[in-house]
Parts: C-alpha cells; sequence; structure tokens
C-alpha cells in the first residue's frame, strides 16, 4: 500500500509540473485587446537612477495609466542587444523602447524586421533615414548642459568647476559636456573647467561609481566647488563623492536626482534634466491609438527644482537661468555647440 501510495504521489507531482508548465506565461500580447511594453536598456542597468530608471518609470506609467503589460530586460553585453529586442518581439508585443546611442542600429534592424511593433528609441537619432514604425526620442542636451554651466559659474566661489562625464563615444555626452562649459565661461569668461571622460568603452564607463568618485575627488583637490556628475552610475558616484564635502556643490543629469539619488543630497544643488518620462509615455499613448510620429522628435530639457537650496541662492541667479532657458527657446541664446 505504501509503495502504490508512493507511486501515485510521484504521477501526482508529475502531472502538476506537466500542468504548469502548459499555464500561459502572461497575457497574450498577440491578442488587439491586450497592450503590451517592453523596455530593452543598454548596457546601463534599469536602476542607474538616471537614463535607464526614467525610461522604466515611463514604461511603468504606461502600465498604470493605459493598462499595458509591461516587463524590462536588462543588457548586461552590446552583443546581447538584438536577442534581448526579440525576446518581446517574438511574443508580439505592441511596443519596444529601447535605449542609447549604441542600440540605434539594432533597434533600426528589429524594426525592418518586425514592421508591426512600434519602437521608441530614446537618445537615437534616425539620421539614417525615417522608418514608418520607429520615432527617435531625442534631447537638446546642450541646452541642458548650458544652463547648468551658468549656475555652477554662479555659485562658485573658488572660480573653478568640474564635469565627471561617462565616455565621449555617446554624442549627447559630449553635448552635456559642451554645453556646461560653454553655459559656465559665457556666465564668467575666467573660469576653470575641469572636464572629464571616463576611458573606458561602453561597457564600463555607464557603471564605474568608483572611477567617478575618484574623478571628484581628484577635481576637488584641484580646487572645484561645484561638480556636474552626467554618466549613469558613474557620475552618481562623482555627486556622492561631492556630497561627502562640505560647502560644496553638484549638479545630477537626465532626470531630478534629488529624488532618486539622496545620499547627494548635502551638494545637490539642481540636475540637468531631460523630461523624458512625460515624452517617453506620450509617444507610448501615441502608439496605442495610433497617432505615434516617425523620424526624430525632440523632448524639453530645462533644470530641476532647487529643492532645500532654494533659499540659499539669489534671486538674481535664479532669474538670470529663467531668462537664459527663455532665450535658449527662442533661439535668442545659443549655445554654440555644433554635433
Amino acid at each position: 500500500m505504501v509503495k502504490k501510495l508512493s507511486i501515485f504521489i510521484v504521477l501526482l507531482l508529475m502531472v502538476s509540473a506537466v500542468l504548469a508548465a502548459c499555464k500561459p506565461a502572461g497575457p497574450d500580447c498577440s491578442k488587439e485587446e491586450v497592450f503590451c511594453v517592453g523596455l530593452v536598456t543598454d548596457v546601463g542597468e534599469v536602476d542607474d537612477k538616471g537614463f535607464n530608471q526614467a525610461a522604466w518609470e515611463a514604461v511603468q506609467q504606461a502600465e498604470k495609466d493605459l493598462g499595458a503589460t509591461v516587463k524590462y530586460v536588462e543588457t548586461k553585453d552590446a552583443k546581447d542587444y538584438l536577442p534581448n529586442i526579440e525576446l518581446f518581439a517574438k511574443q508580439k508585443y505592441d511596443v519596444i523602447v529601447t535605449t542609447g546611442y549604441a542600440i540605434t542600429d539594432t533597434t533600426r534592424e528589429a524594426a525592418q524586421k518586425y514592421p508591426d511593433i512600434k519602437f521608441v528609441a530614446i537618445d537615437q537619432f534616425q539620421s539614417a533615414g525615417t522608418l514608418p514604425n520607429v520615432v527617435g526620442v531625442v534631447f537638446k542636451e546642450d541646452q541642458a548642459g548650458y544652463l547648468a554651466g551658468v549656475l555652477a559659474a554662479k555659485l562658485s566661489k573658488s572660480g573653478v568647476i568640474a564635469a565627471v562625464l561617462g565616455t565621449d563615444i555617446i554624442p549627447a555626452v559630449v553635448a552635456f559636456k559642451e554645453g556646461y562649459e560653454r553655459g559656465a565661461i559665457a556666465t564668467n569668461p575666467d573660469i576653470k573647467v575641469i572636464s572629464t571622460f571616463h576611458p573606458g568603452g561602453l561597457d564600463v564607463a555607464f557603471t564605474d561609481p568608483e572611477w567617478g568618485a575618484a574623478t571628484s575627488k581628484q577635481a576637488i583637490e584641484q580646487g572645484a566647488d561645484v561638480v556636474f556628475g552626467a554618466g549613469g552610475k558613474t557620475g552618481n558616484g562623482a555627486l556622492t563623492e561631492t556630497a561627502a564635502n562640505s560647502g560644496l556643490y553638484c549638479i545630477g543629469v537626465d532626470l531630478d536626482q534629488w529624488i532618486t539619488l539622496p545620499e547627494a543630497h548635502p551638494c545637490l544643488i539642481s540636475s540637468a534634466i531631460k523630461l523624458i518620462v512625460p515624452t517617453v509615455f506620450g509617444l507610448i499613448s501615441q502608439a496605442k491609438d495610433g497617432s505615434m510620429p516617425t523620424g526624430d522628435f525632440y523632448g524639453p530639457v530645462g533644470l530641476a527644482d532647487y529643492h532645500d537650496f532654494d533659499s540659499k541662492i539669489d534671486q538674481s541667479i535664479k532669474d538670470l537661468v529663467t531668462s537664459t532657458q527663455k532665450g535658449l527657446i527662442d533661439g535668442s541664446i545659443t549655445t554654440g555647440y555644433v554635433p
């Protein structure tokens, strides 16, 4: 009897396992009434407290406001870009969001292979030509950097400011750096700007907070009293290192890092932001209703709130930042940066 009971239990477990394996993994994205949105990151991580995190927040908003089924895949190696996109494409996702300049060609390749899927390609200029199912979400990072440079130059007492940056392989990072330097010099022609790019490739340039911290420390030792960190977790390392030194200021990047990087609160006066979340969410919404634009779509940029530093910044400085932003928008002020 015991033996028969044991066999029965084994058979029952085997049947249960088979039935579990036969259950669908989730909603069927091929159905018209099911709206699915997938995010494929670049080699940065989805919790980078910056660029990728903002993209994921936009996708999560689609889940909340549009009832979308959402998932993300973090890319660990560039060779996995296409396989990661195809994880969603083969499940017939409606929209696939991809992040970063380095994934541009792969996104376009996938878009041509899967013409029924809409692609929202963040920081990916469509210079190779417009595709009917791809929108390149781009920003004028030089303008956001310019505003950060104006603020840094006005707040610096030492006359030395710094920028700790991701790789110069990425045009957006170069634009932030050029804008920052030009805004600072336009505000104070005698300002000294120490700008340093990460020496590594795409696989490490945005995930190296130790290097960011060490580079920030070196700039501070050279007299920098304002540090701009623009490089994912690498830039975050620069901000947290600056925060460990009393009396210094730092400026974040991509989104309001006061919210995402509390470790930087002691120095974080503002962030040079790209309004990724509302821009990407808006495009996902348009994809859902069939009105998504194609080609390059420019999202807005600016500076985040001053938060706890608001009362410590002279109104004249705030007014200068505001008037500079208006000038950049209406064209009366230009950064001089040419991509």
